[in-house]
């Protein structure tokens, strides 16, 4: 007599595997905390300390808060007649007009080398992989001297021009084109006799659009956080970002320890804007990476 083996029910069997892959690690999860504690720490420390009056500054390391928040953002905004906001448009003009014009080349580069065949393709991939691995610092003399041929030094355009074209940027626009823009799509709009650039901006780049969020946005940062271009292309103060100015506010500060809360309130304000930026833009993130594909 055979006998037939007990089986478990389909739907027990499914919240059994669920409930197992559901279970995190212990490992995994303590890693995972103590990363973002180690993230998040010196970001709670400039938040308590903003708070805090110079005497209460240097008196004891607490990440106790203190009243003197307003205090700070008054005595910062009447710096040197609202300095600090100069810093801050200037920043924004940098990190925002860059990124934007960046994202666009890297978009259009992106595509060329993911849907055309033209002669040194290879070439050109092989020395953009070798642009990403070069640190940009290494680059920013070189550049001064450039742009000091033809008289841009201290200017705009001398932190803008260097930072418009993103060897990263372009790497991630080729590997997210050549997975979201079908090359069908793209004969179709050749058949219906539309140029290539009209069929990159009304085809292809909506397709790239969530990927292109995630190249603005490291893009952004990055310019936003650069300090070593903009210090050394930059003589006036007026013309300084962020990071550069509050840089020689601190500098200043070992000679007037007053200016060190000023230091560290600007700190506080100059994260606002990434942190609205990234709530803002996370929602493009959720769209599947294969959006734009055509589905059989």
């Amino acid at each position: 007599m055979t006998t037939t083996p007990l089986r478990m029910p389909a739907t027990d069997a499914r919240r059994t595997r669920s409930r197992g892959a559901e279970r995190p690690s212990p490992v995994a999860t303590a890693i995972l905390l103590l990363g973002a504690l180690y993230c998040l720490l010196p970001v709670l420390w400039v938040v308590t300390a903003s708070t805090k009056n110079g005497a209460e500054l240097f008196s004891t390391f607490t990440f106790s808060p203190s009243t003197h928040l307003w205090d700070n953002f008054i005595a910062l905004t009447q710096y040197r007649n609202g300095l600090f906001w100069r810093w801050m448009l200037n920043t924004a003009i940098y990190a925002g007009v860059g990124a934007l014009v960046s994202t666009f080349v890297s978009s259009l580069s992106g595509y060329v080398l993911a849907k055309f065949q033209f002669p040194g393709k290879g070439v050109v991939f092989t020395v953009l992989l070798m642009g990403v691995l070069v640190p940009g610092v290494i680059l920013a003399i070189p550049q001064y001297f450039l742009l000091a041929q033809i008289g841009l030094t201290n200017t705009y355009w001398a932190v803008l021009l260097p930072q418009l074209i993103s060897p990263y940027g372009i790497y991630l626009a080729r590997i997210y084109a050549a997975a979201a823009v079908p090359t069908d799509v793209v004969e179709a709009g050749r058949t219906e006799g539309a140029g290539e650039f009209r069929i990159f901006l009304r085809l292809a780049l909506p397709m790239m659009a969530p990927g292109l969020v995630t190249i603005f946005l490291f893009q952004f940062v990055a310019i936003w956080n650069n300090f070593m271009l903009p210090y050394i292309m930059l003589g006036d103060d007026h013309l300084f970002p962020i990071t550069v100015g509050l840089s020689g506010l601190l500098n200043q500060g070992a000679t007037v320890p007053a200016l060190y809360t000023l230091v560290i309130t600007g700190a506080l304000l100059s994260i606002i804007p990434l942190i609205i930026l990234f709530l803002v833009l996370q929602r493009f993130w959720k769209v599947d990476l294969a959006a734009g594909a055509v589905k059989a």
